[in-house]
């Protein structure tokens, strides 16, 4: 099972790398600009063409994001409409009642579409999105806005670190749109209100509890599907859980950081913000069954080599939220300003926490602490999505292994109001084991690539334009920045730093591909393992075009 039985042929398009300049005007400049010079297809990209679900650096991600890459999203038939439960035109009155409402009668009903007029409306509370196939719709995102008057804080109260100390753990969780299942929010507010700090990955506080529905046979990553030891109990269609324990020898974090001298020198047992994220969690959907023969067959290549030591298995999980989206508006916080790093109120916009096969479209996030989340969430798609207005933390965070995901289509403004003191400015983020997460076709006028530690692996960034002006974050009991098979493809850096965008020096088994001219300065990072990291480094500081253009797109020509 090494590989899935179709291939059809690679299809690409090129790009020029753009030129370094600087400002937000050259960052559309550069995003918009024509290509210079003949397209190359580069022997990388032949490489993987023959082994596109095993090759060393380049991941695959052919079948990242909502139904494993489908377009267009659902519109659910059953329709709820807002003003039927209260909503009242204008922005004097509190919507936010109604619009919950209507989302929990489409709830009951088995899904539908919630429809929001266009205007401004007045939200005094998160809106919450809690149940299947329901889609919460604007007029578009020109014509209807949500405009938020409290914080998560207010609205839920302080959430503190696990960590300890006076951080806000709002920093990096939770949304003033929440898409998230009901008994998830119920149990992380219980949590939040009574102090306790709730685990925020697939199994929750009670992660040692699910049931095991089968152990696994050993299996090579890339493969599409297992040997199991009973299959009686599963489902084509059930969305199953792969666990992963890591052992006393940390071979399966050495594994993900791609294995050999470097990872196996490494510290690992002092990292205890990462080793915390053990045992790994990659939810996917069964597409097939054979019970004579006892195999499997998933809808996605698996991430990583399935080895009897990691004591593998299929197991449940928390429920998923599944097939709900939030399309058509704008989540405007009412403008304060930026608070200093690690103490955000909770001015967050929209989040999707433990939700698989679920999406955003057209959505624009104004004056927000964190735009858009992803908290253990998987198999989501988010396309045509902005964040605007006086500067955020996290634009875009991805954690708490998140893995699957495509962020297509997206803009970060420039910040319409100065960066007050001891505040930060990160990007888009990936942390906490979270793997095979797309960027693709950005435009980002400030931020960064932000790695922030917790060995992220084989997450793609490709087709972005970005004025490289944030800086990464991440605890140093987190670990690595880097695990392997990370891929920055045609990027076109427009103030020329270096840092996170050419990571050939940083991060293991990594490829750096069509990428213009950049240098060292401010924060400049040391590599976490020793010796040679394996990482290929191809079209370095040419305006020649790279192909195929799109490194996801591209790679959809091999999809099964």
């Amino acid at each position: 099972m090494a590989d899935h039985p179709s291939r059809r042929r690679v299809l690409g398009g090129a790009m020029a790398v753009a030129a370094a300049t600087t400002g937000a005007g050259a960052v559309r400049a550069a995003a918009a600009g024509p290509g210079e010079g003949p397209a190359q297809t580069l022997p990388i990209w032949r490489e993987f063409a023959r082994a596109p679900y095993t090759h060393p650096q380049i991941p695959y991600i052919g079948h990242a994001g909502y139904r494993t890459g489908r377009h267009p999203f659902p519109r659910p038939r059953r329709v709820f409409d807002t003003r039927h439960y209260g909503l009242r035109p204008g922005g004097a009155a509190d919507a936010a009642p109604a619009i919950n409402r209507a989302l929990a009668d489409a709830g009951r009903h088995g899904g539908g579409t919630v429809l929001v007029p266009p205007g401004t409306h007045r939200v005094d509370d998160v809106i919450r999105v809690a149940h299947d196939h329901v889609t919460l719709r604007g007029a578009g995102s020109d014509r209807t806005t949500l405009l938020a008057t409290k914080s998560l804080t207010e609205l839920i109260g302080p959430y503190g670190s696990r960590y300890g100390g006076d951080k806000s753990s709002w920093s990096w969780a939770g949304g003033l749109i929440w898409l998230c299942p009901q008994a998830r929010y119920d149990e992380l507010t219980t949590a939040i209100k009574a102090t306790a700090w709730p685990f925020e990955g697939w199994t929750g506080n009670t992660r040692d509890a699910w049931r095991t529905l089968t152990p696994l046979g050993a299996v090579r990553r890339g493969s599409w599907g297992a040997r199991v030891a009973d299959a009686s109990r599963l489902r084509a269609g059930d969305l199953v859980l792969l666990r992963l324990s890591d052992d006393p020898g940390h071979t399966l974090l050495e594994h993900m950081a791609g294995g050999g001298p470097g990872p196996e020198a490494y510290t690992w047992d002092d990292k205890t913000k990462l080793t915390s994220y053990v045992p790994y969690e990659w939810p996917v959907r069964i597409a097939s069954v054979d019970r004579r023969r006892r195999t499997v067959t998933f809808e996605r290549p698996l991430p990583l080599d399935v080895r009897p030591e990691w004591d593998p298995r299929l197991t449940t999980h928390a429920r998923a939220l599944t097939g709900s989206g939030v399309a058509g508006l704008t989540l405007e916080a009412v403008e304060t300003p930026q608070a200093p790093h690690l103490l955000d109120k909770g001015f967050n916009g929209v989040t999707f926490q433990c939700a698989y096969d679920c999406w955003a479209e057209d959505v624009v996030v104004r004056h927000v602490d964190n735009g858009f989340g992803l908290v253990a969430a998987s198999a989501c798609t988010l396309r045509h999505t902005r964040v605007t207005g006086r500067g955020s933390h996290h634009p875009y965070f991805c954690r708490e292994g998140s893995h699957d995901n495509l962020i297509e289509d997206f803009r970060i403004d420039a910040r319409t109001a100065p960066a007050p003191p001891g505040t930060q400015l990160h990007g888009i983020n990936v942390e906490g084991l979270s793997s095979h997460n797309v960027w693709s076709r950005g435009l980002m006028e400030m931020g960064t690539f932000d790695s922030h530690r917790g060995m992220p692996f084989a997450n793609v960034r490709t087709d972005i334009t970005v004025e490289n002006d944030g800086r990464h974050g991440g605890d140093a009991s987190a670990g690595p920045l880097f695990g392997a098979r990370f891929t920055h493809w045609n990027i076109r850096v427009t103030n020329g730093r270096a840092g996170l965008m050419k990571i050939d020096g940083l991060a293991p088994y990594s490829a750096t591909v069509g990428l213009n001219t950049v240098r060292e300065f401010d924060q400049i990072d040391l590599p976490d393992f020793t010796g040679d990291l394996h990482a290929r480094l191809e079209l370095y500081g040419t305006t020649g075009v790279v192909r195929p253009r799109n490194l996801h797109e591209g790679q959809r020509g091999v999809r099964g």
